[in-house]
């Protein structure tokens, strides 16, 4: 962790973006800490503004645009002239910025990094500078994928040595799933023992066996936790 710590600052400092915000998981407000126990905020990584010691102020991420659109975007992207933008167009990323006002906290351009985990856990990584005239946007094209990398790597690594290694994933059978993913469609039980041609009490055994190794206490928990686990989709049905 340390010195992947040190690889994130220098990288900033490489390509212009000296300051530096990292967040293990944008969920939780704790931040993230040095073996030492010590914030990184405070230890490997510096910001703007001195003042703003963002990883004590618990409603910070609700206020950050930059770890709002990481909710809505898992690939890289940069801030600049009040904007966002990526390697394509990307609409959810136009919303965010349309919002309302922009709090920059002395951001004049940045570069963000979000690093999707398993289990939906999400993590970031803000490289960014106070000099809006910075060319951000060349900065990102040469240098986006490798930040990315080296983000999502930075946030896995700390995740694992504060959490241990995780559990064996959960395997659903097929028919566990065909029924979890017409439940997610809004099929009660008897519709979808009518489509995939079983018994009512099955569907009901199947959802619930279902339930019982995804570890949650119901219907609608396994189909959002099935979702989050890949075995579903976002738009299941």
């Amino acid at each position: 962790m340390p010195d992947l710590a040190r690889q994130v600052a220098e990288a900033g400092r490489d390509i212009g973006l000296e300051y530096v915000a990292a967040s293990a998981d944008i969920g939780d407000p704790s931040p993230m800490r040095g073996a030492d126990g010590r914030p990184l905020a405070e230890t490997a990584f510096r910001w703007i503004d001195p003042d703003l010691r963002y990883w004590e102020d618990r409603g910070f991420a609700l206020r950050s645009l930059f770890i709002h659109a990481a909710r809505v975007c898992s690939e890289p992207f940069y801030f600049s002239g009040r904007r966002l933008a990526s390697w394509r167009p990307n609409r959810a990323l136009d919303a965010v910025a349309a919002e309302g006002p922009i709090e920059t906290f002395g951001v004049g351009v940045a570069i963000v990094a979000p690093a999707y985990l398993p289990g939906g856990v999400i993590g970031a990584v803000v490289w960014a500078s106070p000099d809006p005239e910075l060319d951000v946007a060349r900065v990102f094209e040469a240098h986006a994928a490798g930040l990315h990398a080296l983000a999502l790597r930075f946030v896995a690594t700390y995740a694992d040595e504060m959490h241990g290694m995780a559990a064996a994933p959960v395997r659903l059978t097929r028919r566990e799933i065909q029924c979890l993913k017409w439940a997610a469609a809004g099929k009660t039980d008897q519709q979808i023992g009518e489509i995939v041609s079983i018994a009512l009490p099955t569907v009901r055994f199947h959802i619930t066996n279902a339930a019982r190794k995804l570890r949650v206490p119901g219907r609608s928990q396994a189909i959002s936790r099935a979702a989050t686990l890949g075995y579903i989709g976002a738009h299941a049905g």
